[in-house]
């Protein structure tokens, strides 16, 4: 009896032993393709306020990417985002969104020219992106969430290319000048059935300076048509699979066939109600909870939807800002909680990673956060654990050069077929 027990122990311990050693093994393999790879995080959103000679991204501010951060996880690329909330189509409205927009731009050419020029570089190619990498540095690219600043001036699709934006989507929540939002499909009502005669124009545009196209807030008919008019592949810059998540912001199978189809990459994005909405829905409504009673304590009001909108731009950059101290503030208790109520995680989000690689392939998907814009889940909250991407990419059997078409190669092929494409129309 005493030997049989002696096997027994000795047996588990070597299994546990050996379990071990294949966790380390998967953790360090993992490190070394996180090593290699560009990371490229293809949707980051911004408040100016953070781009200050006495506040910027050189510290580890309480927003969710920095450059701390950004080390800290091994992110190599933070596409930080220009973004304009959809008010009124009016010159009034134009205006003073072209206004918020450029203060964008100038914010992030801040950061970039003379905050800290020697750890971060702005990259508005493929090659450029590759040297700042290799030269150590940390890479900034700009995206234009919502064209509504453009206005009827079709003029700035080209100043806003000069400026360096490398993508634009035409709409963002709520119908553009340009383009039906997905917002439109909870009552089923639209502006255009689809794109406008100027978003038409604009994607012509778009195509002729070498600006990737994206599709991750318009509707389901604008962004058939913008597959129909476009020379040039489409990306979706922080959208999933609705397959798995029935939500309007998400992609179904008839757009992820489009992308099959003409190319492009859907860039999966760790918005939590856009994964797991059951999950996000159970975590969330205790931790709005936490989050009230935590707002009371520090007097912060907290606002609907609609109220925000109201706000001018600077006002909702206050807004967020407080907001994310409040949620900052709640964050030992919203830890407690995960204890007792399972939140989105890392998991949730590769299910997306897997469901759109089987449904078009490995070279149509990628990765993107929207953080500081509403993104992050359990795992991969901000910046400093994006590491925790790549490990369960590893668990889940893809290898290193999947990874790294996943992480950031996919991306730049596309931006390369872009503006290869611009150069082509170009010479005509």
């Amino acid at each position: 009896m005493r030997f049989k027990l002696t096997a027994i122990l000795l047996i588990t311990s070597l299994l546990a032993l050996n379990a071990q050693t294949s966790e380390n093994d998967l953790m360090e393999r993992a490190r070394e393709i996180h090593k290699e790879a560009i990371t490229i995080d293809t949707h980051n959103d911004i408040n100016v306020n953070n781009f200050t000679s006495s506040k910027n991204y050189t510290m580890d501010l309480d927003t969710q990417v920095n450059l701390p951060k950004m080390q800290e996880g091994g992110m190599d690329v933070t596409w930080l985002i220009v973004y304009t909330g959809q008010k009124e189509l009016d010159a009034e409205g134009y205006k003073n969104a072209y206004e918020n927009a450029i203060s964008k731009f100038e914010a992030i050419h801040r950061l970039t020219d003379e905050i800290a020029p020697e750890k971060i570089g702005l990259a508005t190619s493929s090659s450029e992106v590759r040297k700042l990498v290799k030269a150590g540095k940390k890479v900034a690219m700009i995206g234009v969430e919502n064209a509504y600043p453009v206005g009827t001036d079709l003029n700035r699709i080209k100043e806003f290319y000069d400026r360096g934006a490398r993508y634009m989507s035409l709409s963002h929540n709520g119908h553009s000048q340009f383009s039906d939002s997905n917002t439109g499909e909870e009552n089923d009502e639209w502006l255009h059935n689809g794109l406008s005669e100027l978003g038409k124009e604009a994607i012509k545009e778009m195509n002729r300076y070498g600006m990737m196209i994206d599709v991750s807030h318009p509707s389901k008919e604008a962004i058939k048509q913008m597959f129909e008019l476009s020379k040039a592949p489409l990306i979706a810059s922080h959208s999933s699979a609705r397959a798995l998540c029935d939500h309007s912001r998400n992609l179904d199978d008839d757009l992820l066939e489009l992308f099959k189809k003409h190319g492009g990459v859907v860039q999966t994005v760790a918005f939590s109600s856009y994964l797991n909405t059951e999950k996000h829905n159970a975590f969330d409504a205790e931790a709005d909870k936490i989050f009230k009673k935590k707002a009371k304590v520090m007097e912060f009001d907290i606002l609907q939807r609609d109220s925000i909108k109201k706000l001018t731009e600077s006002k909702q950059d206050d807004y967020y800002e407080r907001y994310r101290e409040v949620k900052l503030a709640s964050q030992p208790e919203i830890e407690e909680l995960k204890d007792k109520v399972e939140p989105v995680g890392v998991s949730d989000f590769v299910d997306h990673i897997d469901y759109l690689v089987k449904k078009i392939g490995i070279d149509h998907v990628g990765i993107s956060s929207d953080f500081d814009g509403g993104g992050g889940i359990d795992d991969w909250q901000d910046a400093s654990e994006t590491f925790n991407v790549t490990l369960e990419l590893v668990k889940r059997g893809y290898n290193d050069e999947q990874i790294k078409k996943l992480w950031g190669e996919n991306l730049l092929r596309v931006l390369d077929e872009v503006q290869a494409v611009a150069i082509d129309i170009q010479k005509t």
